[in-house]
């Protein structure tokens, strides 16, 4: 008897912690329309307000991922990528601002340095690596 009450509580804890659990994919990102904006530390970006000549503006077609939408926008100047802007980006939850703050800068510096879409993907965030490098890339292939 001793032993079926066990396996009864039991089995009922671990339904209640099933059903407890909340995934990244509950919650508020039935709109997946996140914005933000991340850009290099290294003073890469123009300083002035005014576009300088010869400087120009590409905004990559928006990536869907399972987690939501990656967005990204260059700033290009001759021709070489002097800053890089996410306005869209995974954010409906805690988890994901937690990984994107940790990999966007990541991806940023590596395109600056790069100057390509053949960059590195962020150990720990896939999805948003993915989806992050085929916005580059389509941003890529606008600016020529």
């Amino acid at each position: 008897m001793k032993r079926i009450v066990l396996w009864f509580l039991g089995t009922a804890s671990a339904v209640v912690l099933m059903f407890g659990y909340h995934t990244s994919t509950s919650g508020p990102q039935a709109t997946p329309v996140a914005t933000g904006t991340f850009t290099p530390q290294p003073s890469t970006s123009p300083s002035s307000a005014q576009p300088s000549a010869g400087t120009s503006t590409v905004t990559g077609d928006v990536a869907q991922t399972q987690w939501g939408p990656v967005q990204v926008q260059l700033t290009l100047q001759s021709g070489k990528i002097t800053a890089v802007s996410v306005p869209q980006y995974p954010n409906g939850n805690h988890r994901d601002a937690e990984i994107n703050e940790y990999a966007l800068p990541i991806l940023i510096n590596e395109t600056v340095q790069a100057q390509s879409a053949k960059i590195d993907m962020v150990s720990g965030a896939t999805v948003t690596s993915d989806g992050y490098i085929r916005s580059l890339q389509s941003a890529l292939d606008q600016a020529g």
